[in-house]
């Protein structure tokens, strides 16, 4: 055990750089995931949880308080307070654009008998809550726990949300597994997503030269995009009241009132990249 120890501890001082040593990491799992249920339950009283609005929200305090603090002394404790307070305050705006996705999901949705099952069981919803608290906590400048959020839903639905994207309402998403929206991407009002599409950078080869800069696309209001559609790059905007079908491949902009789709075949329509993709107005 003493030969095994002591490989062990040379590989934390070897490899320090690669995988960080933080003693005082303050993102325990289990924390996280019980900050997000308490805040679902404030989103959607009486669903997940039976306690008072009154006991939840002190409960949420207190565990964001001490995610934000961590193990170390608490020396910020007045500037965590503060953050605390300010995200909290959004709860009621984070609940009205929620409850504009719930209303999109039940009128796209022939297959929803009632916003309540909507709600419980849509996987779509659920990543859709998660997102929404973890993009407010992004705008404060909050480290890490908002993507911890993001990908603790991704790895629960299959849909992967960064919480720095921008999203509009009545955002809906159908079925959801294997949907990638990135960092920068900007989404506008009553647009629909399906399973398997993915808004992201045309290029990662810049790696962290790339950070900050607009790497994924912009889809205006009333778009609709079906089932392995994949759209990149920054630059790359898709009009308003578009429809893409299913498994294209867009890396350049598309004009508004667009209809874009693969087809078997040339047709007499207007020509729009490679020779079996099309589109019309």
């Amino acid at each position: 055990m003493k030969l095994l120890l002591d490989s062990l501890l040379k590989s934390y001082s070897e490899l320090k750089n690669s995988i960080p040593i933080d003693p005082h990491c303050q993102f325990g799992k289990n924390d996280v995931v019980e900050l997000m249920d308490k805040l679902r339950s404030l989103l959607f009283p009486g669903y997940f949880d039976d306690e008072y609005a009154e006991v939840l929200l002190e409960r949420v305090k207190r565990l964001l308080l001490r995610l934000l603090a961590g193990k170390k002394e608490q020396e910020n404790k007045e500037e965590s307070e503060k953050l605390v307070m300010g995200f909290l305050a959004k709860l009621p705006k984070i609940r009205a654009s929620l409850a504009t996705d719930i209303e999109a999901a039940f009128d796209s949705d022939p297959a929803a008998i009632g916003k309540e099952e909507i709600i419980i069981s849509y996987p779509g919803i659920y990543a859709i809550s998660i997102y929404r608290l973890a993009h407010e906590l992004y705008l404060f400048n909050i480290p890490m726990l908002p993507r911890i959020m993001t990908e603790y839903a991704h790895s629960s639905t299959g849909i992967d949300i960064h919480p720095g994207a921008q999203i509009g309402d009545y955002f809906f998403i159908d079925h959801g597994t294997g949907i990638v929206i990135g960092e920068t991407t900007v989404i506008g009002e009553h647009v629909k997503i399906y399973q398997g599409v993915t808004l992201g950078a045309l290029s990662t080869r810049g790696g962290q030269r790339l950070r900050g800069k607009k790497r994924h696309p912009t889809v205006e209001d009333n778009v609709t995009i079906y089932s392995g559609a994949s759209i990149f790059g920054g630059d790359t905007v898709i009009g308003k009241n578009s429809v893409l079908g299913s498994n294209v491949f867009v890396t350049e902009s598309v004009p508004a009132d667009s209809r874009l789709s693969i087809y078997d075949k040339p047709t007499k329509r207007t020509k729009y990249s490679q020779k079996e993709w099309y589109y019309e107005i």
